[in-house]
């Protein structure tokens, strides 16, 4: 692992557009390079998201498997970053700011983007703008913020999305997933809630299968 990338769960500040943002570490789970680098975002700030989250946190040790380096951390106003709530404009920064941080330390690694309700759309508005290797995106609120003016990332896509959402309706995610010009790969969990209770291992063991598929797709 590099020497530039501190140990596993290390959590640190790093400067951000708002002041300082509050982020934590993951190396990859095989005594190995990362293959890759993926960041993760959290759900609504105003609503309990931090990463902490359990949903990102099985993103995180998703990635971390197949030997990528990742960062998880907080938005502006979240735990100890500072700034205030933004509505999905200043999170865009902070999540370049992140990306920043971890190509400085790892160089120009592959770069990963992924994130939960209000966090899918801040990971889409920014890989519309600067395409990753891949997206992946949890309960979209496809009714929200910009998602109607999301174009094409540039890269393989995934949209996870719960049947039995009650903060996302579950049918606006499969009409814009089918509308989509990028045609995203949709996976569908029949009866599970907006926060997956019950069924994170489902979402991990789903969406590593979708991966394992993928071409080109993630290295192990």
């Amino acid at each position: 692992m590099s020497s530039m990338w501190p140990d596993n769960g290390h959590r640190g500040l790093i400067d951000g557009p708002a002041g300082a943002l509050e982020v934590r570490y993951g190396a990859p789970a095989i005594d190995s390079e990362p293959t890759a680098l993926a960041v993760i975002c959290h759900p609504h700030p105003l609503h309990g998201g931090t990463m902490t989250n359990k949903v990102v946190t099985t993103l995180d040790r998703l990635f971390a498997a197949r030997g990528m380096a990742t960062l998880t951390f907080n938005f502006r106003g979240v735990g100890q970053s500072t700034g205030t709530h933004d509505d999905a404009h200043g999170e865009q920064d902070d999540l370049r700011a992140v990306i920043a941080e971890g190509r400085a330390r790892l160089g120009q690694p592959q770069l990963w983007l992924a994130g939960f309700s209000f966090g899918s759309y801040v990971a889409a508005a920014v890989a519309a703008a600067d395409p990753p290797a891949g997206l992946i995106s949890v309960a979209p609120p496809v009714t929200k913020w910009g998602f109607a003016e999301i174009g094409d990332p540039g890269c393989p896509w995934w949209v996870l999305q719960g049947s039995a959402d009650e903060v996302v309706e579950a049918q606006a995610v499969y009409d814009y997933v089918a509308a989509h010009p990028a045609r995203p790969e949709l996976i569908q969990f029949d009866a599970a809630g907006h926060f997956f209770h019950g069924r994170l291992i489902e979402l991990r063991d789903q969406l590593n299968l979708a991966l394992d598929q993928a071409t080109p797709g993630p290295v192990r």
